[in-house]
């Protein structure tokens, strides 16, 4: 599986930005996926995940009510569209795919076995 994540950006406080995540390679349909962000001197940490079909999704307390995680299956790409964006937003941000048996921990990393490139999000105040 391979994962291709794209849309990070420059953008001010209390802007948007939408953030892609093409997988190819696998049977995306079926996969749990998950986007994680990870800061300078911070370990990588869940923002969402969501189900095969897109029918559950599951959120950081901290982004909940402004991100939006969503899937296309037939053109298998993740999105996550981020709104009321904070300078504490700022990260690098990776997609992620559990093509393997699900253990219920969406918000670990070690519940995924591929991962995209990273996109970086920068948030000006």
């Amino acid at each position: 599986v391979q994962l291709q994540a794209s849309g990070g950006g420059l953008v001010q406080a209390g802007g948007s930005l939408r953030l892609s995540c093409a997988a190819s390679g696998g049977t995306f349909s079926r996969y749990l996926m998950g986007w994680f962000r990870q800061s300078p001197g911070k370990e990588r940490e869940f923002v969402a995940a969501i189900s095969w079909s897109g029918g559950t999704t599951y959120y950081a307390d901290s982004v909940k009510g402004r991100f939006t995680i969503s899937r296309d299956n037939t053109k298998n790409t993740l999105y996550l569209q981020m709104n009321r964006l904070k300078p504490e937003d700022t990260a690098i941000y990776y997609c992620g795919s559990d093509s393997t048996w699900y253990n219920g921990n969406y918000y670990s990393t070690d519940e995924y076995d591929y991962w995209g490139q990273g996109t970086l999000v920068t948030v000006s105040s």
